[in-house]
């Protein structure tokens, strides 16, 4: 066998075992939550909203574009623009319909077949960190 042969095979096959490892450590649900300093808005409590109380709130949409940036745009894309690895954000309804499903995912998280596709934020962040986030994402929204 040519040894240049062996040499690139075996740079194809170290190079390819590095990309399979780097997949799992960039897979959904491996987030550590960033802190989002929430001075200067109304505390809203432990029992959670039904709708956004930060709706049009420049405060709350100025918070919600870092705490997206930094706790969602990994998964979702900067902008809310997804990349097609989870649901692109800009084309969530809008109001209060829109507010029950963001709740819901925010709270709960999403797990498929025992596989965290999101983690739950709410303990993490807590309501006032993800209804800045919520109020932010209506800015850059798409119908």
């Amino acid at each position: 066998m040519n040894a240049r042969f062996v040499r690139l095979s075996a740079a194809a096959l170290l190079l390819g075992g590095l990309v399979a490892a780097s997949t799992g450590a960039f897979a959904h649900g491996d987030v550590t939550p960033q802190a989002v300093d929430t001075t200067g808005l109304e505390p809203l409590g432990a029992e959670w909203r039904e709708s956004n109380p930060y709706r049009g709130n420049e405060r709350a949409i100025e918070i919600g574009k870092s705490a997206f940036n930094q706790n969602c745009a990994r998964c979702h894309g900067l902008g809310a623009v997804s990349g097609g690895i989870a649901p692109d954000l800009r084309f969530l309804e809008p109001g209060d319909s829109g507010d029950e499903w963001f709740k819901e995912r925010v709270v709960n998280g999403a797990i498929r077949n025992g596989v965290t596709y999101m983690p739950k934020f709410d303990e993490a962040l807590g309501q006032e960190a993800l209804w800045t986030i919520r109020a932010w994402l209506e800015t850059v929204a798409e119908q």
